[in-house]
């Protein structure tokens, strides 16, 4: 479960740490205090989409950190080489001004995607506008497939399908009229002969490119050469380095054993010579290189200039246009031997089709056990949400088109509902309320959540529209449902707000020209003996810039009920609100331990 959130320059909280605890949590107070941020740093440090804008004006990033209590061996955690059977497990997330975030699990850094991943195995948040879902058929076989956990079906029907969809794909390719078959294939021939006519040669354009610097310098390499060679060698007039290098050998060696200075610098002057010999003979090697024919260089241009018009059409290198050459072959023969492709491939496309209509039919048949058992527990769930007359169905269609099928199956799905006895079942977009969208939205959140091993449950004002009598049942459903998970939950509700474990408070206040959010934790019997030693609630300050408002549980549940004057009639009501939820949370124990 979440037990720890701690927030830092999160929109209008500076610095704040919730401490939630096991059991049914909400958190209440006016349109615009704060109560969305939390949600919006939950959501965040869980992984999902976020902006900068939601950093704190004029901090440079902002912090939101998550301790999460008695977590599962999580596959994640192995595949990514953490721990398992672990007593904590910290989240991390730190959102830059620049864009940038930095994702921390237990201080080793992941990514946003990883640290998603991980998020959604931990904790599910239900926004307020989830209901609206309803309102759309395409997502009616999302929550049935996650009802009746099909997702085995699903994988084997979908590659099925997709191996159908690409032998489609290729016949499409290969049916031409005989016209564009014609049209084509002169095409591929053409481009076939100029390409083969070049004659191409892998690295041929680099080759190409250096000799041609060669030769445009060709006339100041020879006369470079040449000058090189006439200082070493000499002519029959002249004598060059080599033979003058030689004769100062021979002087020096003629005297040097006379002196052994004369012997050293004689063996100096035999390797210069032989380095001499050595450079006068590479000198000649490549001036019988320089082999230039007089129109070499206009070849190389116009090969060059070949090349340059084929890569304009064909791909940027010589392997890329061999590349696209080989293409085209294949292609060529492809049309050529269509007919006999096409028959080889319609044998394969009715083999294909006839294992993914089978596999199609697995889906569905799963997908109608599911929705049997997905009817019952959602009226079951409405029945206790104050909701018994409500006929709820899933409705099945064959899949329109010429097909059948698409990626999803072969199956139409969409959630009927009558909302009165007596009624025919209509579309659920076209007849439910506000309120009942919100409770059977509510009932299908609670029985996904009955098959998920996720521990914590966030509600978003998914009571919205509720009221009365409804209002009662919901909340009793939410308690429910918290006896077995953790619920955090965002209410305007009074009736919701009284049957909570634990109860925070969210309020906005000024201070020095700057808003700022605050929470509170209300606790009974704290808050009275606080009261009492006060005439009037109290603002106190923890830290340096966080405010905290004082009051009672019951004050805020009579603001809830009654608006921002709290009068001794509505903390009258409050006080019942209260009792009458002990009574009902006992109960409740109660049955669970009988069961």
């Amino acid at each position: 479960m979440l037990s720890l959130l701690h927030i830092e320059n999160i929109a209008l909280i500076e610095s704040a740490d919730i401490r939630f605890e096991a059991g049914f949590n909400v958190l209440t107070g006016e349109t615009g205090a704060g109560k969305s941020i939390v949600i919006d740093s939950i959501g965040a440090v869980l992984g999902e989409r976020t902006s900068r804008e939601l950093i704190r004006t004029g901090a440079r990033s902002a912090l939101v950190t998550a301790v999460f209590t008695g977590v599962p061996p999580l596959a994640w955690l192995v595949e990514n080489g953490f721990s398992t059977g672990r007593e904590e497990l910290l989240l991390q997330r730190e959102l830059q001004g620049d864009g940038r975030n930095v994702c921390r699990v237990d201080g080793r850094l992941v990514t946003v995607a990883q640290l998603r991943e991980l998020g959604r195995q931990l904790l599910n948040i239900h926004g307020q506008h989830d209901g609206q879902q309803l309102l759309d058929p395409a997502c009616h076989l999302g929550y049935l497939d996650r009802s009746g956990h099909t997702e085995g079906e699903l994988a084997s029907f979908r590659e099925a399908y997709r191996a159908l969809a690409e032998l489609r794909r290729k016949i499409g390719e290969l049916e031409m009229d005989e016209a564009e078959r014609s049209r084509r294939v002169d095409t591929l021939n053409y481009q076939i002969r100029e390409l083969e006519r070049a004659e191409l040669r892998p690295g041929e354009d680099e080759e190409l490119d250096a000799r041609r610097t060669l030769l445009r310098s060709a006339g100041k390499l020879m006369e470079a050469v040449r000058m090189a060679e006439f200082a070493l060698s000499g002519d029959e007039d002249s004598a060059g380095a080599c033979a003058l290098v030689a004769d100062a050998e021979g002087a020096v060696q003629s005297v040097s054993s006379i002196s052994p200075e004369l012997g050293e610098l004689g063996e100096r002057l035999t390797a210069l010579r032989c380095a001499a010999d050595d450079a006068a003979d590479s000198l000649r090697d490549l001036s019988r290189t320089f082999d230039f024919s007089p129109g070499e260089l206009d070849e190389v241009e116009e090969r060059l200039d070949l090349l340059y018009r084929l890569r304009k059409k064909y791909g940027p290198t010589v392997e890329e246009m061999l590349a696209y050459l080989d293409r085209c072959r294949q292609e060529l023969d492809q049309i050529q031997y269509a007919d006999d492709t096409i028959a080889r491939l319609e044998k394969e496309l009715g083999k294909a089709e006839k294992e993914a209509r089978k596999r199609g039919q697995a889906l569905s048949q799963a997908r109608q056990t599911s929705a049997q058992s997905l009817r019952d527990r959602v009226q079951e769930e409405l029945r206790q949400l104050d909701m018994p007359k409500v006929r709820f169905e899933v409705e099945f269609a064959p899949k329109g088109g010429e097909a059948g099928m698409d990626e999803t199956g072969v199956d139409e799905i969409q959630f009927l509902m009558s909302a009165n006895l007596g009624e025919a079942l209509k579309p659920i977009q076209k007849v439910a309320s506000g309120g009942e969208l919100a409770r059977i939205m509510l009932a299908l959140k609670n029985v996904l959540a009955e098959g998920d091993e996720i521990g914590s449950l966030v509600f978003d004002e998914v009571d919205t529209g509720v009221s009365g009598r409804a209002a009662q049942k919901v909340a009793e459903k939410m308690a429910q449902v918290a006896q077995h998970k953790q619920v955090l939950c965002v209410t305007h509700l009074p009736q919701i707000a009284a049957m909570a474990d634990t109860h925070f408070a969210v309020s906005k206040g000024e201070r020095g020209g700057r808003t700022y959010t605050a929470l509170e934790r209300l606790d009974r019997t704290r808050r009275r003996e606080v009261l009492e030693a006060y005439d009037h609630p109290v603002l106190f300050c923890t830290g340096a810039d966080t405010l905290i408002l004082v009051s009672s549980r019951r004050e805020e549940l009579a603001r809830l009920i009654g608006g921002v004057s709290v009068t001794p009639a509505l903390l009258g009501s409050a006080e019942e609100l209260l009792a009458q939820a002990e009574q009902i949370r006992k109960h409740m124990v109660g049955e669970t331990q009988q069961t």
